[in-house]
């Protein structure tokens, strides 16, 4: 099943690119740029929203090969054999950190389903939506290449840790290029632990105070226009590029903990904001019981992970993309809160929050 029929697409003169995932920010994002230069296929589940309509839609299962290969079969039809790039960002996410079999159905097994069908085209490049979860945490100043040891935590990186392993092994003919992306957000938030630690110090929850970890750690993040342009980079430079290589996406500065409390804090409150830190069982203590009388957003194994730091080395994608991103998060930070403030109950439904009780009966009485 398609979203349209693209006939005569065959003959348009342009190069075709495959974007698995297609209707997530992500994905969205990269259709519209890539569509100027490309003729883009969207793959995404039935049932999802349709990607941007620069893109055909062709509504596919991947944990299903049979459902694969009537999708490419659709694409061989309209499009023909040769393939330019197949961006793969489809993957199974919680953030609740929860073990889960969709995991391995989803991530490694549906790349694998995936990967199987494409021998039977000609695909020039393959490119992997990893994480930079994968490695072994570091400490503040000490960055990591993408020669580093791996130490995934969770389900979710260890996943792609797995696929990884899967694209190196069952590629094929198709170059491989294995983005270890950090943690995405763009000018409206749509980053879950940033638009988090934002609502609890503008709410000025009293948890909004403490951390169980070192604040003077943190993590890496990317604003989406500049993973949309490594994205881009990445096909356009797919001739130069190794058969097979793996390649950090980041900011080059990764902010502390403290250092986003402190920002977040004077952008909301016109003052730095006081944090404390906490001892881990004590925390954890706590997290147990605010998750008892409702679904804190503050989970238990998060504590585990709370001293993890990663700072990224990027002059991989410097040498080989010519890629350098152009945002910093704190830079960023006074645009997301601006559009905060504009407007709060827009931007909570946005950033899929819940509004409190008492901040929704004030945004009514503004109204009044």
């Amino acid at each position: 099943m398609s979203q349209k029929d693209n006939s005569g697409a065959r003959n348009s003169g342009k190069e075709v690119i495959i974007v698995t995932g297609s209707s997530g920010l992500i994905g969205t994002s990269i259709i519209k740029r890539l569509s100027e230069k490309y003729r883009i296929v969207g793959l995404d589940n039935t049932g999802y929203p349709f990607p941007p309509k620069e893109a055909e839609c062709v509504c596919y299962d991947i944990t299903s090969e049979a459902s694969i290969r009537a999708a490419m079969e659709r694409i061989r039809y309209g499009y023909g054999d040769k393939i330019t790039s197949v961006i793969h960002l489809a993957a199974y996410y919680d953030f609740s950190g929860k073990p889960s079999p969709l995991y391995e159905k989803i991530t490694v097994k549906g790349t694998e389903n995936l990967l199987r069908v494409l021998q039977d085209f000609d695909v020039e490049q393959f490119v992997f939506s990893s994480t930079n979860l994968i490695y072994k945490p570091t400490s503040p100043g000490q960055k990591i290449s993408e020669d580093c040891p791996l130490e995934p935590k969770w389900d979710y990186p260890e996943s792609k840790v797995d696929t990884e392993k899967v694209i190196r092994e069952k590629r094929g003919r198709m170059k491989a290029v294995l983005l270890r992306i950090a943690g995405v957000y763009d000018d409206e938030g749509h980053s879950i632990p940033i638009t988090h630690q934002i609502q609890r110090i503008y709410e000025k929850q009293f948890t909004s105070h403490f951390y169980s970890g070192d604040t003077s750690h943190g993590n890496v993040f990317l604003h989406l226009e500049d993973l949309v342009d490594a994205l881009e980079k990445t096909v356009e430079r797919r001739k130069t590029l190794p058969d097979e290589v793996a390649i950090n996406i980041g900011e080059p500065e990764t902010p502390s903990y403290q250092d986003l409390q402190e920002t977040i804090g004077r952008l909301l409150h016109g003052q730095d904001w006081k944090t404390y830190e906490v001892p881990a069982p004590l925390a954890k203590a706590g997290a147990y019981g605010m998750n008892l009388f409702g679904d804190a957003f503050i989970k238990p194994w998060m504590i585990d992970r709370a001293d993890d730091h990663y700072e990224l080395d990027i002059s991989r994608a410097r040498t080989l993309l010519g890629w350098e991103p152009r945002h910093r998060l704190l830079d960023t930070l006074p645009t997301i809160i601006a559009k905060l403030k504009e407007d709060p109950t827009g931007w909570y439904k946005e950033n899929d929050l819940e509004l409190s009780a008492a901040l929704a009966k004030e945004q009514e009485a503004r109204k009044d």
